[in-house]
């Protein structure tokens, strides 16, 4: 039998629980009262210790009910568990926490609550920072990455993305985008399937960080996938929190507990990778705000994930300023080509006071 917990609350009746923790198969190291008064006496006996923490358990068992604990409530007692490294089991649910494979170089990962927060663009800041002193390899997963762990050892040029989206590849793959902007080595992985808790059914990033172990680099760095987390054993995690997101929906306590620095009031500024020439159409995957670019807008897309709408937006202009995200190259690029419209690729500049302090801080030492 294993040893458990149990999440009680004062809505049942002790008799009740105390039957209950007997007639179930653990073996019970103790109970956390989460609440509720209504059936609680003075002498309340429930046949195990009353703790506050899930010390020396191997599982997590919650007897407790609604009004006590709702689904949200639930969640967060799910994501202490899981950070705990524990499963979290109830009547008719099991959440088992993700598994994480060993990794014995130095390394940080960059998580998301999601897609579409920034996460890419905070993976591209702290591998420039980190590359000053130190060297950086990243591995970046995606639901558009390779069958197998691809090396891309120096920026991929604009003919060079051209060519793999004429190939059948996804050419805006987050690996491609950070070897392009952040100018470290970068390995593409790919993943299917994401979990409430961040873990994912399919990957090959295993394989992409034995491929980085390779060059013995001072740190890895691992890029996630949306909500998904990479499938390593890592040093130091960075959480980053989408625009108007509370952090702590579903899971994303979980998330929180198992992350070092948690990123959620910053901007994104966007920044051109070479000068702005005439007139200008920006193509983005979010961000509206352009007043701060020194150049000439004359039109502002944010359809980058949404192909039709993007050919709409494919106006006459000298240059086309474009964040490499979704169709960016094999429609923005493609027209632009076809036009004569010159392209420069933009980049994201992470604005919050502090962050560069607190990402150099989680250098790990050498293992």
């Amino acid at each position: 039998m294993k040893r458990a917990v149990a999440l009680i609350d004062g809505e049942h009746y002790a008799p009740v629980v105390r039957d209950a923790l007997r007639a179930l198969p653990y073996e019970w190291i103790g109970a956390i009262m989460v609440g509720g008064t209504e059936k609680l006496r003075g002498d309340a006996d429930y046949g195990v210790p009353l703790v506050d923490g899930f010390d020396g358990a191997e599982v997590v068992v919650d007897l407790s009910d609604e009004p006590v604990l709702g689904p949200a409530e639930r969640m967060r007692w799910a994501s202490r568990a899981l950070a705990a490294g524990l499963p979290y089991v109830g009547s008719d649910f099991r959440f088992d926490p993700p598994t994480f494979e060993p990794f014995d170089l130095p390394s940080i990962a960059v998580i998301g609550t999601g897609k579409r927060v920034g996460k890419t663009a905070v993976t591209t800041h702290l591998a420039r920072l980190l590359a000053r002193e130190r060297s950086v390899v990243v591995v970046a997963m995606g639901r558009g990455g390779p069958p197998e762990p691809e090396l891309v050892e120096s920026p991929p040029s604009l003919d060079e993305l051209v060519a793999l989206s004429r190939a059948g590849r996804h050419a805006a793959s987050d690996h491609l985008e950070i070897a392009a902007l952040a100018g470290v080595p970068t390995i593409g992985c790919r993943r299917a399937g994401g979990g409430l808790a961040g873990a994912v059914f399919v990957s090959n990033v295993a394989a992409g960080a034995a491929l980085a172990a390779q060059r013995q680099p001072d740190v890895v760095v691992f890029d996630g996938s949306g909500a998904a987390i990479p499938p390593i054993d890592v040093d130091r995690r960075v959480l980053v929190v989408g625009r108007g997101e509370s952090g702590d929906d579903y899971l994303n306590t979980y998330r929180r507990l198992i992350s070092d620095v948690v990123l959620e009031d910053f901007e994104l500024r966007l920044r051109a990778t070479a000068p702005l020439e005439g007139r200008v159409a920006v193509f983005t995957a979010g961000a509206r705000d352009v007043s701060h670019l020194d150049a000439k807008v004359v039109h502002v897309s944010t359809n980058l994930a949404d192909r039709e709408a993007l050919r709409r937006d494919l106006v006459d202009a000298d240059t086309y300023l474009v964040e490499l995200k979704a169709a960016a190259v094999d429609v923005v690029v493609e027209h632009a080509l076809s036009r004569g419209v010159r392209v420069v690729l933009a980049d994201n500049d992470v604005i919050a006071p502090g962050l560069d302090e607190r990402l150099l801080a989680l250098m790990p030492v050498a293992v």
